[in-house]
């Protein structure tokens, strides 16, 4: 089944879908993708993201609220080779990624801010599959997030 638009998603749904106005770029080899949200509340840590995409995902996304810090990379080419390697459909970071030349040939779909070439720390802070808001937008578990050139949208089940 093709994914849906996420205009398309809009213009059905109305006020029912949360749309983030965050100003993504683009660094996976995958421009659409979707899944079922999962996420992670951390900031300058990415011990919860690695644990999570070292699980089976399912076709899953995983969404990072890391406050908008562009300090420290949640995530690398290791990093996204894991998620590859579980089946996880992409990742959204409200944060920074590296190894952007290794992404941009990685079959997943990766959104986030900007990139910097530091490594967060790996001490597990912060919180697993809370609802998480930034830029507009709530990603709730268990809901499913879309992610096109237009931007990323999460529609209830």
């Amino acid at each position: 089944m093709e994914q849906p638009a996420t205009a398309d998603l809009c213009d059905e749904h109305g006020d029912a879908v949360e749309i983030c106005a965050a100003p993504f770029r683009d660094f996976g080899g995958r421009k659409r993708f979707h899944g079922v949200i999962r996420t992670v509340l951390c900031q300058d840590d990415n011990g919860l993201a690695r644990a999570l995409l070292s699980g089976q995902g399912a076709g899953c996304v995983l969404v990072v609220d890391a406050g908008g810090s562009q300090r420290f990379a949640l995530l690398g080419d290791q990093m996204a080779q894991l998620a590859i390697e579980n089946g996880w459909a992409g990742v959204v970071i409200y944060g920074a990624v590296r190894d952007t030349a290794a992404l941009a040939g990685m079959d997943i779909g990766v959104k986030a801010l900007g990139a910097v070439p530091r490594r967060g720390s790996r001490l597990g802070a912060g919180e697993m599959n809370v609802p998480v808001s930034f830029c507009g937008a709530t990603f709730t578990p268990g809901w499913t997030l879309y992610s096109d050139e237009d931007g990323v949208v999460a529609v209830a089940p």
